[in-house]
Formats: C-alpha cells, sequence, structure tokens
C-alpha cells in the first residue's frame, strides 16, 4: 500500500515537472519573441539617435554663425528640442540602444514551478551565468537578497539588498558618462586614467588603482570599489542620523522632497511615452531591482545622510577655543595671519605696469585713475575709477596670493630630480616684510602695489550679511505673448539698458522690503523670492565674512567702519545688483575665527575619521552574483 503510494506520488510529481517545463519552455519562446521584436526596436531607435545627434551638431554650428539674438535663441530651442529627444532614447543592458519596453511585467505573468527555478537557480550558480537566469529577468533576486552588509560603530549589522548596489552602480557609471561627454563637449582631451570606451566591457578595460597609481585594476574592479565605497559612506551618516533621531528615520526638507517628486515625475511622462510604468523605466534604465520604491527609497537615504553630514560637521566646525588656544595659534602662524592694506592693480602687460608706477603721484592719490586709464574692459574702465575698486583693506598673504597675480607667484628657479623644490615668493615678503612704511611702490612684472599701512595683526571682526542679487536682464516676450526675464550670460558685458533694467527691479524689491517687518527674516524671503545668488534658497545669508572675501565694493559696505545691524543699501559690482542687509559685526577678530576655523577643521577630519573608521561593508557571495557588472546604463 505504501509502495502504492509513493509511485503514485512519484508520477504525480514528474506530471508537475512536465507541465512546469512545458510552460517554462512556452516562456522561454515567448521571450525569445519579444527580444526579437525588441532588436528590431533597438536597431530603429538607433538609428533615429544617430539622426538627432547628427541634427544636433547642424544646429550648433547654424547658433554659432548667427548674430540675431532672436533667430539664435529660436535655434536653441529647436536644439534643446532635440537633446530632449536624444535623452529619451536609452541604453540598454547589451549596449544598443532602445525605446523600453515593459518585459518585466510580461515576465512576472509566467507561472514556474519551484522545483523548476530551484533546479535552474543551481545550474546557474556552477556555471557563472547566474544573473542571466529566469529569476534574474524577473528582478526577484536582486529585490530580495540581501547585497551587502553594513556594520554600525555599535557593532549592529545592517542588511542592504542588492537593488540598492545596483542603484549605485548606475548612479556612479552615469556619472563617469556624463564627465566624458562634458570633456568632449568643451574640446578637452580626457584624461588616459579616466578614458573608458562605454561600447566595451568595463572589465576588459584597466585605469589606475586609486589606492596605488603603481597598480592598475579594470574598471569593473574599481566600479565596484567606488559603489562600495559610496554605499558605506552614505549609510553611515544616515545610520547616524536615525540614531540621533532616537530610532526614528529624519524627514527630509520640503525642497528636497519637491525635487524627488518633480524627479519621479519628469521618470513618469517619459516612461508613458513608451506605454511603460516608473518602475519598469527605472529597472530598465538603471539595473534589475530598482523600481520606483527603490528610487524613491534610496534617493531620501542620500538627502537624510547629507543633511546630517552637513549638519554634524556644521556643529563640530563651529566648537571654540579657549584664549591660550587662540594666542598658541598666533604664534605658530603669525605669518599668515597678519595683514596689510594696500593698493594694488593688475596690467595687462609688464611695459603697462612700469608705465603705471612712473605716473603714479608719491601719495597715491591718483591709483584709481590710472587703474582706470589701464583697464582693458570698458565695464573696468568704469569701475576702477571708483578707488574701493583697487583698495584692498587687512589683507592677509593667503588671500593675496589666492588673487593669483605677478605680485604673489613664486619666483623662477632651477633644481635637480632629486633635490626637493622649495619655492621662494619675494613679491609677498615684500608686501609684508616689516620695514615696509606707508607710500612704498613696488611694480613687479604686471602687479603694482602701493602700501597704505604695513602688516600689522588686525583687529577687525567678521561680519554677517544678507544679499539679494539683481543681474542684469532683458524683457523678451515669448511665444504666447508673455513677456519673461533673461538673465545676460556676463553681466560685465550687459547693455546700459539692461543694467538699467536691474536697478528699478532692485530699487522694486528695496521698497518691498522696506513695507515689511524689516527683520533678517522678512529679508530672508525676500532673497528666496528674488535672488540670483546661490544661496538664495538660504535667506541670501554669507556668515562670518573676512575682509576681501567678497568682491571689493561689496566688501567695502560689508566693513565699512559706520556699518550697523539692520543697514539696507544697494551696490552694483561685477555680477550685478545687491541689496545688502547687514546682520551683525561678529564676537571674533578675523585672526581669531581663522585660528577657531583652523583647530576646529583639524578636531572635524579627526572626528570624521574614528567616525568612518566605526562602520565597514561587506559584500555576501550569494547576493554579487547578481551585482550589475559590465553593464551598459544610460538614465
Amino acid at each position: 500500500m505504501a509502495k502504492d503510494i509513493e509511485k503514485e506520488t512519484e508520477e504525480l510529481i514528474d506530471k508537475k515537472e512536465q507541465k512546469a517545463e512545458k510552460k517554462a519552455e512556452k516562456a522561454a519562446a515567448k521571450e525569445k519573441k519579444a527580444e526579437e521584436k525588441l532588436n528590431q526596436k533597438k536597431e530603429k531607435a538607433e538609428a533615429k539617435k544617430s539622426e538627432i545627434v547628427s541634427q544636433v551638431r547642424e544646429l550648433k554650428a547654424q547658433i554659432a554663425e548667427e548674430t540675431d539674438e532672436k533667430k539664435k535663441k529660436k535655434l536653441r530651442r529647436q536644439r534643446d528640442d532635440l537633446i530632449a529627444q536624444r535623452d529619451a532614447i536609452i541604453k540598454s543592458k547589451d549596449g544598443m540602444t532602445i525605446p523600453l519596453a515593459p518585459l518585466a511585467q510580461k515576465r512576472i505573468k509566467a507561472c514556474i514551478a519551484i522545483i523548476v527555478v530551484i533546479a535552474l537557480l543551481f545550474v546557474y550558480l556552477q556555471t557563472g551565468m547566474v544573473r542571466h537566469g529566469l529569476m534574474g529577468s524577473l528582478g526577484i533576486p536582486q529585490s530580495t537578497f540581501v547585497g551587502v552588509v553594513v556594520k554600525d560603530g555599535d557593532g549592529n549589522k545592517h542588511n542592504i539588498k542588492v537593488s540598492t548596489y545596483n542603484y549605485y552602480f548606475a548612479m556612479l557609471y552615469n556619472q563617469l558618462q556624463q564627465t566624458q561627454e562634458q570633456y568632449s563637449q568643451y574640446g578637452m582631451e580626457v584624461p588616459e586614467d579616466q578614458k573608458i570606451d562605454f561600447d566595451k566591457k568595463l572589465s576588459a578595460q584597466k585605469t589606475k588603482d586609486p589606492d596605488d597609481e603603481k597598480k592598475e585594476i579594470t574598471w569593473a574592479q574599481y566600479m565596484h570599489d567606488q559603489v562600495l565605497d559610496n554605499i558605506k559612506s552614505t549609510y553611515t551618516y544616515y545610520y547616524e542620523a536615525v540614531k540621533a533621531n532616537k530610532g526614528k528615520e529624519p524627514s527630509i526638507t520640503k525642497d528636497q522632497q519637491k525635487e524627488l517628486d518633480e524627479a519621479l515625475d519628469n521618470y513618469k511622462s517619459t516612461a508613458q511615452g513608451y506605454d511603460f510604468t516608473v518602475s519598469g523605466y527605472l529597472t530598465a534604465a538603471m539595473g534589475k531591482g530598482v523600481t520606483e520604491e527603490v528610487f524613491r527609497k534610496e534617493a531620501k537615504i542620500s538627502y537624510i545622510s547629507e543633511n546630517y553630514q552637513e549638519d554634524y560637521q556644521k556643529e563640530l566646525k563651529a566648537k571654540q577655543y579657549d584664549k591660550k588656544e587662540y594666542e598658541k595659534y598666533r604664534d605658530e602662524n603669525k605669518d599668515d595671519l597678519v595683514s596689510v592694506d594696500i593698493k594694488y592693480f593688475e596690467c595687462d602687460s609688464e611695459d603697462d605696469a612700469k608705465a603705471f608706477k612712473k605716473a603714479l603721484n608719491a601719495d597715491g592719490s591718483n591709483f584709481a585713475e590710472l587703474a582706470s586709464k589701464y583697464s582693458s574692459s570698458d565695464f573696468d574702465k568704469k569701475a576702477n575709477k571708483n578707488e574701493v575698486e583697487t583698495t584692498y583693506k587687512d589683507l592677509t598673504k593667503p588671500t593675496l596670493q589666492g588673487m593669483n597675480g605677478a605680485i604673489a607667484q613664486a619666483d623662477e628657479h632651477e633644481h635637480s630630480e632629486d633635490e626637493e623644490e622649495e619655492h621662494k615668493y619675494s613679491g609677498l615678503d615684500w608686501v609684508f616684510s616689516s620695514k615696509r612704511r606707508a607710500g612704498d611702490v613696488k611694480q613687479l612684472s604686471t602687479s603694482v602695489v602701493y602700501i597704505i599701512t604695513p602688516a600689522r595683526l588686525s583687529d577687525t571682526k567678521t561680519v554677517t550679511v544678507r544679499h539679494i542679487l539683481i543681474k542684469p536682464f532683458k524683457n523678451e516676450k515669448g511665444e504666447d505673448g508673455k513677456t519673461t526675464e533673461t538673465d545676460s550670460e556676463n553681466a560685465s558685458e550687459a547693455s546700459d539698458k539692461e543694467w538699467k533694467n536691474a536697478k528699478k527691479k532692485a530699487d522694486k524689491v528695496l521698497a518691498e522690503y522696506n513695507k515689511s517687518k524689516k527683520t533678517a527674516a522678512a529679508f530672508g524671503k525676500l532673497a528666496e523670492e528674488y535672488s540670483k545668488d546661490s544661496n538664495a534658497s538660504d535667506g541670501g545669508i554669507y556668515e562670518n565674512i573676512t575682509p576681501n572675501q567678497m568682491v571689493p565694493t561689496f566688501n567695502a559696505w560689508c566693513f565699512d567702519s559706520s556699518r550697523k545691524a539692520g543697514d539696507v543699501s544697494i551696490v552694483k559690482t561685477e555680477y550685478g545688483y545687491h541689496i545688502i542687509y547687514f546682520e551683525k559685526t561678529n564676537d571674533l577678530t578675523v585672526w581669531e575665527y581663522t585660528a577657531q576655523q583652523s583647530l576646529a577643521s583639524e578636531d572635524t577630519s579627526k572626528a570624521i575619521e574614528k567616525l568612518e573608521k566605526g562602520y565597514s561593508i561587506k559584500q555576501t557571495w550569494l547576493g554579487s552574483r547578481y551585482f550589475e557588472t559590465d553593464t551598459d546604463i544610460d538614465s
């Protein structure tokens, strides 16, 4: 009786296996047919892309030759439309170009018996082809299997799925690809150790090992190492953020949420054009397992990580020190802390600089006049008539060196290959010498320097301001009849009309501020709305400004001795009109602030190094079988 039951069970299993095998064969046949159709689409898409690339090249040539701004703008719109079409064509895993199709959804519907899946899994593991197996095509392992394990400083282990690895791989791959495209776009040669042929396998190409430049590794190994580093770095600060938030995941900012939603809306719009889901689109563009849910989760984790890292570093850098520590730093770094007051101008040629010095009055009273005379552009000729443009107060040696003038260049000298190179800076040494006296003049190559106040330790304090930048612009009517503002590409070359537009708008914004409560918060809201500077979203704030950190007229307004909290003015610079709000004079002198920043920077580096060393990352053997590698991705 038992034998009969066993026999019947075996027959039943055989029938189920046969049935499952037939279904698998049908599914494979369907897949093959779908792939044949896909190949046809690939060829058509590739041809379309080549056609678009040619059209873009032609339009770029026309734009370069066109002198009429209206026609040039129309050509640019045509170019941008074509580029958008080109970017909507996504590269598949085999490097061909295809419009995405929802193959993953079709494959999920194929019902395969578990016994067959297990059998196939072991076959693929043994042959090293697991990534191309049936389960791999479904994206199930990537969404299920643990790819890497991150261990935190407390010894807790965090399992991270393969899909996360594939997400980071796609991000890095695209970054490398875009970097090469930018080199090409600007007609620059790609550095030898950064060259990648994206039509070839990464495992067949080599580059320098970042940890040992004498060694070479494959680009595949480079990518893998970088992906692990990126995951470890991001998740280190993410887990620290969660721990600092009592075990709960912190929220991201409204702007970050908006940015994320807009990115996914753009993906959705493109995906719909191919009758595709967002998840299907992302999977094809970024790798198996990378769905909309994964994209949203990883983007959010990156934001949280970035926010915590920024706040953590800000907290560390704000560390204060006692008087003795500042004085010790001062004594050890006095050469870089003392400052001078000078008039300084860089001529276009050495002959001009010699003529400048010869014509300069002993009291330096005509310095601005000569600076205007020897300026090369019309904008500078007008601007340099204002003496603050060429007057630098509380100027330190590192700041002058950062201005890259001839006065701060290293002296020419010869040395053997075996000899350690030591630079001498006779120009800087002259400016900051204790022998200098007011009225001393130095012409070195193209530089002319007039000493106002010799080197000393200044008691000037740092300041905090907010500002709203209004760039020169022109009003243009679009095809819809609406008038829009178009910022000048280069403010110093803007027309008088464009500058007048900017001044009118600056006056209007200032009037709006004057009708408000006239607080820093009220000014900050206007900065968020109107400013064209990169810090607009931060309310236009610049904290702890040091002398000569800003362009001359901006700097002169900030460090005017009469300046007090709440002062507001409009100042013109080479970038546009700045509506500046003076928030406060800070407690530390410039040299104390420099000492505090240096000491805190050193302590910050040590704290970060200790934190990051406390975390480790390790890949799993099974998960690594499903990692993206040698894959051509272009999102």
